[in-house]
């Protein structure tokens, strides 16, 4: 058991593979709110877990809550309503977390993840109070969940390789491009629904995720903002090291004339320059 949870804790946390830090973070706090929920169930409390997220950790819809819940555009990513709100974010994250990171770095993935979270924030915000459909009914309005950051991860993935192919159930072998797209519809035609505020977010999510692998081909990496910047050194001032002299053909006449000065004067009378030539011509 103990090896269990030590394995779990080097995968989530210490081995650098964000697609196993951001399912283990995501499944983490889903099971310690819902193991809370479960005794405060049984103590018959009044506080209800649930209620207290949303108003907590989860995005408001109207904007004059965002100056003391600013924070919340990143916090609501990582909690859920339920544990099926729970599996199908995860699973989506393991398939096309694990296609990204085959082609990209862990920076990127953090980028996307996270930007793709805020972006489908800011759209579920500017959704509400900008289409008249949502006027009036937007007062304590809340939206949690990873979707929106999945699904910049899914369709990142599907704009880089679009042609890379799956194997789904009951379907058989299915192009990431076409996932996508169903992802992306079904959000779209979601608007209309109960949820058109978290639709909004997912769609926010996809648009970050199809513009930043199309800055990404050309040329221009989104992620190096996360980029680690060199730390300054301070450099002692050292002698520079003597660069030894390269001998490529060591000619007969000055071989001669260094064998006379040794038979002159010895061996020890040779400078650095002249033993160099001569070790040069022995090994020639």
């Amino acid at each position: 058991m103990n090896n269990t949870f030590r394995d779990l804790k080097f995968k989530i946390f210490q081995s650098g593979n964000p697609l196993f830090l951001y399912i283990g973070l995501n499944t983490i706090i889903f099971l310690v709110t819902t193991v809370l929920s479960v005794f405060l169930f049984l103590a018959k409390s009044d506080f209800m877990i649930s209620e207290w997220i949303r108003n907590y950790f989860g995005v408001p819809a109207a904007i004059s809550a965002l100056p003391t819940r600013f924070y919340t555009v990143v916090t609501y990513m990582f909690f859920h309503d339920g544990f099926l709100h729970l599996l199908f974010n995860m699973l989506g994250l393991f398939w096309f977390g694990n296609i990204f990171m085959n082609f990209l770095k862990s920076r990127q993935f953090h980028f996307v993840y996270l930007a793709g979270g805020i972006t489908g924030a800011l759209l579920y915000i500017a959704g509400l109070n900008i289409f008249p459909a949502f006027a009036g009914g937007i007062i304590g309005q809340t939206v949690i969940g990873s979707s929106a950051a999945v699904m910049a991860i899914i369709v990142a993935t599907a704009t880089l390789v679009p042609n890379y192919a799956i194997m789904m159930m009951f379907i058989g072998e299915v192009k990431i491009k076409w996932v996508a797209i169903v992802y992306f519809f079904i959000s779209f035609i979601g608007l209309s629904s109960a949820n058109a505020g978290g639709n909004l977010a997912h769609i926010g999510g996809a648009i970050l995720g199809f513009a930043f692998i199309k800055s990404l081909q050309r040329g221009r990496d989104w992620s190096k903002l996360f980029e680690r910047k060199p730390k300054l050194r301070v450099v002692k001032n050292e002698k520079p090291p003597v660069k030894k002299p390269a001998f490529k053909d060591v000619s007969q006449q000055e071989i001669d004339a260094i064998l006379d000065k040794i038979s002159s004067s010895g061996y020890d009378k040779l400078t650095a320059t002249e033993r160099e030539k001569l070790f040069k011509a022995s090994k020639d």
